[in-house]
This record gives C-alpha cells, structure tokens and sequence, in this order.
C-alpha cells in the first residue's frame, strides 16, 4: 500500500508544482501590469479640465507674421482623434491582463471603467470642441461645450480616477515597484 502511495504521489505533485508555475507564468510582472493599469492614466489626467481644452483650441492658432503657424485645419481634431486610438489601445491592453488575486482584479475593473467612462466624452463632446477650434468658431460656442464637459464629468472623473490611484499606490507598495507620486 505504501508504495502505491508513494508512487502515485509524486507524479500529483510534479503535476501540481507544474500548474502553479504556469499559472504564474501567465500573468504579467507586476511592473508591466502597473504600467499598463495605472501609468497610462498619465494620459487622461486633464480629462475635463480647461487645461485639455486650452490644448485643442492652441492647437488651431495661427500667427499672421509667423508663416510656419499656418495649420492645415485639422489638427484640433487630429490630437482627439489619436488620443482616443491610444484610449481604444489601453483599453484592449487592459482587458488582455490576467488578474489573477482580488488586488488586481478591482485595479483591473477600475481601469477598465475609467476608460469606458472617457472614452465616448473624447470620441464625442472633445472631438466637437476640436472641430469647432479648426473651424475658428466664436470662443463663446467652444467654452459652451467646456463648460458642459466640465460640469458633467469632471466630479465622477475625479471620483474614479482618485480610487483607481490609490490602489495603483497600495499595489505599488506592496509589489516593490519605486514610484515617484509627485
């Protein structure tokens, strides 16, 4: 009997070392999940801000005595349209991780919301804004649309995103990772 035991004890545990290793193998370092959940957030931080919309209206002005200033009337809507691609690709990178304890399932669902939270504002209320700044249309139309993007979303915005850092920062604690919060 003992040594029915013994021999089929070893292989079960040979098999379940092997499934642990490749369990852990499938997840991502913890500096590569961080970057991909929490660094790329450094790209949404002005997300219903005057700052972002300073940025597109900026982007469609035109110096008379500065030839080079010439714009071709795009590029307003050229800065939207690649930063919701870049959006759409963390997305997609975001739903590719695994998470496999409790800590990185919650940072992964947050990030996941926080982006479909933005997303549809970039792909249509800042995407009207920047075509209205190619258009060179009255500042009073553009800070309309600001101010409503403001208003509606800026508080949830702050909301998500505070809770999402925070717990990049208990991950990043707990994970070694030397993160520079300031």
């Amino acid at each position: 009997m003992k040594s029915t035991f013994k021999s089929l004890f070893a292989p079960l545990c040979i098999l379940l070392l092997t499934s642990v290793m490749f369990l852990q193998s499938c997840s991502e370092p913890a500096d590569k999940f961080f970057g991909v959940a929490i660094l790329n957030t450094n790209m949404i931080t002005d997300f219903g801000t005057p700052a972002f919309t300073k940025q597109l209206n900026d982007h469609s002005v035109e110096y008379p005595d500065i030839p080079s200033s010439k714009k071709n009337g795009n590029e307003a809507a050229e800065v939207v349209k690649n930063k919701v691609l870049y959006l759409e690709k963390v997305l997609k990178d975001l739903e590719a991780l695994s998470a496999n304890d409790d800590g990185r399932k919650e940072i992964k669902e947050q990030a996941i919301a926080l982006y479909e939270f933005v997303l549809p504002v970039y792909k249509n209320e800042y995407t009207a804004y920047a075509k209205l700044c190619d258009a060179h249309a009255p500042q009073e139309q553009k800070e309309e649309i600001s101010t409503a993007i403001e208003q509606k979303y800026s508080a949830e915005f702050e909301k998500r995103i505070t809770s999402l850092l925070a717990l990049g920062k208990e991950f990043a604690t707990e994970n070694n990772l030397n993160v520079n919060w300031d």
